[in-house]
């Protein structure tokens, strides 16, 4: 699951996962998409190593800025994340609720 972290002037919304640990490694994947005539633009990020899953419809400009975007909200992304339940975690707290 996605959750809405911010909107940009230009209409492209900014979300992000829950903490993901991989090998080890604490995770958040950020996901960009805008809107278009023919669909949308979408990029999608692994954080930590800033490593780009895909780039579709934004400019060389634009994904630098959404770099440099990354990096100065990695710290608040990764507080979110760790705040957003895995569905295993949400799970067991909803039939803790049901007792």
């Amino acid at each position: 699951m996605m959750y809405l972290y911010q909107t940009l002037p230009d209409e492209t919304e900014i979300v992000h996962s829950h903490l993901i640990i991989e090998d080890g490694v604490p995770k958040v994947i950020v996901h960009f998409e805008r809107p278009t005539e023919d669909g949308f633009d979408s990029a999608r990020c692994s954080l930590p190593e800033y490593t780009w899953i895909f780039k579709h419809g934004y400019s060389t400009n634009e994904i630098s800025f959404f770099e440099q975007f990354l990096h100065e909200n990695e710290q608040e992304l990764y507080e979110l994340a760790c705040k957003k339940p895995h569905k295993k975690e949400k799970r067991e707290n909803d039939e803790r609720r049901n007792l």
